[in-house]
Formats: C-alpha cells, structure tokens, sequence
C-alpha cells in the first residue's frame, strides 16, 4: 500500500512582523545580506521565524517538516552566498520570473560553511520530536547553474565541485527523514549533452551524503526526454514532477516511456497562485497521475506545492499546505 505523504519544498513567506523588524535591523543595500555572523537581534528574529514556520506545519497536520528557510535571501543560491569562497555580484532574474537574485560568484576553492546544517539543528529542537524533520537544499546542477565560475574554469568540474561541496554540508546535518534537492534549472536550461551525465552524477555524491530519503523536485513543467532519462540513472529515492504545469501530459510521457522511481513528489498546488486548491482537488490531481502510469503501486507519494512557497502571501501558504495535509485523508 503505498504511504502518502504531505510536505513542502520549503522557503516559506516571511511573517510580516518579520520583515519590518528585519527591514530595521538588516537594511535593503548589498551589504545588508545575510553573511551567516549576524549579530544577537537578527539570530532572534530569525529564530522567532523558525518557530512560527514550525509551528504552522505542525498545526496544518504535514507529515515532514522543513526549517522554512526565512534567513535565505536568495531563493536556491544561498548556500553558496554565505561561503567564504564566494563575492556576490550583481542582480539577476531568477529564471523568467520577478524575483532576483545576487549573482554568487565562486572566486576560491569551495569548503564546508555548516550553515544551513546549523539551520536544520536549530528547527530539529524547536520540532522535538514531534514529526520527521525534511531537509531542503538547491539541487548541484540549479545551484551550479545560478553561480558564476571564476575558480574552476569548466562547466563539469565546477558542478562537481558543487555537488562535492553540498555533500559536505548533507554530511553534517542532523537526522532527517528526507532530503529534497531542488532542481529547476533541469527544466529551465537543461544541460547540453556533455552535461547530462555529469548532472546524474552530481547528484549522486550529494545523495550518497545522508541516509535519508532523498527527493529530486523538479519543477515549472516537464523535463525533456534526454534529461529526464538521465535523471533516471541518478541513485536516489524519488523524482519531484509538475503536474501544475500546462504540459503535464509530457510529464507523464516520460513516465510512461521511461519509468520512475518506486516513490514519487507530484507538484500538486500551484506555489506562485493565491487561489487555494482544496483537498479535494488535490486528491483527484494524485488518483489521475497515478492512473495514467503504468505503475502498480508506489512505496511512497510525496504530495507538495510544485514550487516553493515564499511567492506567496502568509494565509495563503498556510492554506494551501493545510490543503496538502486533508488530501492525504481524502486519499485513505
């Protein structure tokens, strides 16, 4: 029988207490970004946000928990902004969206920060205990994909020093259940032959880091056909998959024509629109996939926003994962 279970890819709204008491304390200007040694009020702050964001998962009922991310200031590339290896540039669209983002541009050799593992320690003892804790990191190839190489002059050698970087972190998280990697550049700029490989693999030595249950969550519609049959090769638990996305038919192709893993994430409410699924059309999104894929049975179906959720307003997440945790029930 396979086990549904109702998560989020994390990086939630920040309250809005919070942002005018970090507007006051942090500033606007560049060198307002989070550097990972900010002083007694901002760690506050950010630990008032934790605990909300764990809070509000608790109260919606969602079987694993994330930290929430509120001290990340770019959206996928703050791991490597608050290394030491890293100078920040300048602003850059966030795919084709209307977020942005400073441009991290690797200037030395990558080494271990241990800053979004302090994070995950830090909403493991607000949690107690009382769910699984999900770790959430952006994929090797996004992150890579965002970056900017000054140090280690190829397109496969700076991935894999990326993928070999956030292993290091992964290695030094406390336990968790599940490990999301978050790979939208795998739909937005999909890696050109040479790559495609590199890109499996780079994701393989970031899962080969923990023992957990590691998801690949891909999203802003299908992958194409060579890329998603690479994905396949990667040695982990599950792929994340858009079914958002107008051209989920493709997504399902890919399915169909070249299997999936035995678990699945399906991106099933909308992380970019205000309008609240309920938990019944959630449900629904979850028996058509499940129908049109030539799979008996799933050993686990990870129900998620397709994207993260900081797009939107504060009751509007907290609706649509309150929506994700009922659809689980409507499923029994």
């Amino acid at each position: 029988m396979t086990q549904r279970v109702a998560t989020t890819p994390g990086l939630f709204p920040l309250p809005d207490w919070a942002k005018e008491r970090l507007s006051d304390l942090k500033g606007h200007q560049k060198g307002d970004l989070l550097s990972g040694d900010e002083g007694a009020d901002i760690v506050a702050a950010y630990d008032e946000v934790r605990a909300e964001f764990v809070a509000d998962q608790l109260d919606a009922g969602l079987d694993r928990v994330v930290e929430g991310q509120g001290r990340w200031d770019d959206m996928i590339a703050h791991p490597l902004t608050v290394s030491d290896a890293v100078e920040t540039g300048g602003i850059v669209r966030y795919y084709d969206n209307n977020n942005f983002y400073r441009d991290p541009q690797v200037t030395a050799e990558l080494s271990f920060s241990g800053d979004v593992a302090a994070e995950l320690e830090a909403a493991a003892d607000v949690l107690g205990g009382e769910a699984p804790l999900q770790a959430t990191l952006p994929g090797p190839y996004s992150l890579a994909d965002l970056a900017t190489d000054e140090q280690y002059g190829d397109a496969e050698t700076f991935l894999a020093a990326v993928a070999e970087f956030l292993a290091g972190e992964v290695e030094a998280f406390p336990d968790h259940e599940t490990l999301f990697l978050l790979e939208p550049s795998l739909v937005e700029n999909p890696p050109e032959d040479g790559l495609a490989a590199a890109a499996s693999e780079a994701i393989d030595t970031v899962a080969a880091a923990t023992d957990a249950e590691v998801v690949v969550h891909t999203y802003w519609g299908a992958l194409d056909e060579k890329t998603y049959a690479h994905l396949m090769d990667a040695d982990v638990d599950a792929l994340g998959l858009d079914l958002v996305a107008g051209d989920r038919d493709d997504t399902v192709y890919n399915v169909q024509e070249y299997g999936t893993k035995d678990s699945v994430a399906l991106g099933l409410i909308d992380g970019q629109n205000t309008l609240v699924e309920d938990p019944e059309t959630v449900a629904e999104r979850v028996e058509w996939f499940e129908s049109q894929v030539p799979v008996s049975a799933f050993e686990t179906t990870y129900l998620t926003s397709n994207t993260e959720l900081f797009y939107l307003p504060e009751n509007k997440y907290k609706a649509k994962i309150e929506a994700l945790a009922a659809a689980t029930e409507v499923l029994e």
